[in-house]
């Protein structure tokens, strides 16, 4: 579901997040570089292939519309690109709403599209930081399972594994804080004989390989991991809706911000679905090993957004 283009009437307001496998110092806060200049667009991206892939989207986007871009993609974690969006060392990248949203205002509780549109309208005033529509593509954390846990189990929800208890649960270690993470198992479920191991590959291949050979019972990996299809990986439901809605948005800086480049991102993010963010990853992590560069490319000319 798309925002309405009331995103350009209110100068463009909302937001939207994934922390990523960082290839850089989690703990460094700083910025991604120097000051761009002027009207300078500056594509920044967490340090993860999905990240990277959508700043290449944006990027090309908006060179075959005849922009200048830079790019200084694989920066870290939130922490970082946003600090770089407010310092100025980038002036555009894509987002994960609801993880934005948290980012910005901890005590934030909405969890639909709607609702976080509207949070993320109020949270972002004032940052000189503005985002545009959300794309229906969502990417979101995912309490998952190998299929024959499951089968063993009876696990179809995240409430049903209050009957495995204790087990243990690897995530990124910002999961011990989250909303989403163990204080909302807790809270929304009444789980908490967890055992919490900490993977900073953020449901990469270790996290993977570890709910694979039975280190970890359950998993955190984000719902366009080409992984879950390939290994059979179950992804338990949420009825207590404690995970918020990721969808993708790019976030960019009031200094360069236009309605032109509004109608360009706008027309990407209309286009772009959870499926081929799927089809996408699998390209760039799978055997074939494209470049984001390249499955962005292709991405593009495939939906008519730039010519061949």
């Amino acid at each position: 579901m798309q925002r309405p283009l009331r995103a350009i009437a209110l100068s463009l307001v909302a937001g939207v997040a994934l922390a990523g496998c960082a290839t850089s110092d989690p703990t460094d806060n700083s910025g991604g570089g120097e000051p761009a200049g002027d009207g300078q667009i500056v594509v920044g991206s967490n340090a993860f292939p999905e990240a990277e892939i959508l700043a290449e989207i944006y990027a090309q986007a908006l060179e075959d519309a005849g922009y200048e871009v830079e790019r200084n993609l694989s920066i870290g974690t939130r922490q970082q690109t946003f600090a770089a969006l407010e310092d100025g060392g980038i002036t555009l990248q894509p987002e994960y709403a609801g993880n934005l949203l948290t980012y910005l205002d901890e005590d934030a509780t909405e969890t639909s599209e709607d609702e976080i549109a509207d949070a993320l309208d109020a949270a972002l005033e004032g940052t000189g930081i503005q985002a545009y529509d959300f794309a229906p593509a969502q990417d979101q954390d995912a309490y998952v399972v190998t299929s024959e846990y499951a089968e063993a189990n009876g696990l179809e929800s995240i409430a049903d594994l209050e009957g495995v208890q204790p087990f243990t649960l690897g995530a990124n270690p910002e999961f011990a804080e989250l909303s989403y993470g163990l204080p909302g198992l807790a809270d929304a479920y009444g789980i908490s004989d967890v055992e919490f191991s900490q993977y900073t590959d953020f449901g990469g291949p270790d996290t993977v390989q570890a709910l694979l050979d039975g280190t970890i019972d359950v998993a955190d990996i984000y719902t366009t991991s080409p992984a879950i299809a390939e290994n059979d990986l179950v992804v338990l439901e949420d009825p207590e809706q404690i995970i918020a809605a990721q969808n993708i948005v790019p976030v960019i800086a009031d200094s360069v911000a236009t309605d032109e480049i509004a109608e360009i991102l706008n027309a990407v993010s209309a286009a772009l679905t959870t499926e081929d963010l799927i089809a996408l990853r699998t390209r760039v992590e799978g055997s074939e090993a494209a470049s984001p560069a390249v499955a962005a490319a292709d991405w593009l000319v495939e939906q008519g957004l730039i010519e061949g």
